[in-house]
């Protein structure tokens, strides 16, 4: 039983890892930080803001979870790549088009 046990936390720890560093890099900066930033100088509530922005980010994140996991059952993996790779590189030319026209 302890072989599996110490797999599992391995696991665990890398998945979580990888999901934090992630989502807090791809986050930092961005809009959402900024518009929290803003609010929070606005209103004079930075805690109640940060609340806000916690719960907002919580379900939003549960939103993509729950459909990741909806469709991880109904899709293989190998559609879920190519679809990923299709939309990623549907997203890099219209944003590479914005650039060119600038």
């Amino acid at each position: 039983m302890e072989p599996v046990s110490k797999q599992f936390y391995r696991s665990f720890r890398a998945t979580f890892t990888a999901t934090f560093a992630t989502i807090f890099l791809a986050e930092m900066g961005d809009k959402t930080q900024l518009a929290t930033l803003l609010m929070s100088a606005e209103s004079g509530q930075p805690w109640i803001v940060f609340c806000g922005a916690a719960l907002a980010l919580i379900a939003t994140s549960l939103i993509g979870v729950l459909l990741g996991w909806w469709l991880a059952k109904r899709v293989s993996p190998k559609a879920m790549d190519m679809a990923a790779a299709t939309i990623l590189l549907i997203v890099s030319i219209l944003l590479l088009g914005d650039v060119v026209q600038m």
